[in-house]
């Protein structure tokens, strides 16, 4: 990060690249279970009337999960980013010794 940048705005850039990678991360998390629902779906129900329960249900499990790890992520993304930012703000303290 610069020196030269007050570190409101470091903080800020930093908490903004931590959601952009939240939301990415989300996204793909969602991805996954709905293929993965999709595949216990066809396993479980083969038959019509219960493949659209199975449907139902396996969307309500993949919005739940998909819920959790975007809740998990962005937790983890807003950690990580409060901790750069305190690395960073050492790092200048010792550079300007």
């Amino acid at each position: 990060m610069d020196d030269e940048k007050p570190i409101t705005d470091q903080a800020m850039e930093t908490i903004t690249t931590a959601v952009e990678a939240t939301k990415e991360a989300a996204v793909i998390a969602v991805k996954k279970v709905r293929k993965a629902a999709k595949k216990v779906a066809k396993k479980v129900a083969p038959k019509k009337a219960s493949k659209k329960k199975a449907k139902k249900t396996s969307k309500k499990a993949a919005k739940k999960t998909s819920k959790k790890a975007a809740k998990k992520s962005s937790k983890k993304a807003a950690k990580k980013a409060a901790k750069k930012a305190t690395k960073s703000k050492k790092k200048a303290k010792k550079a300007k010794r």
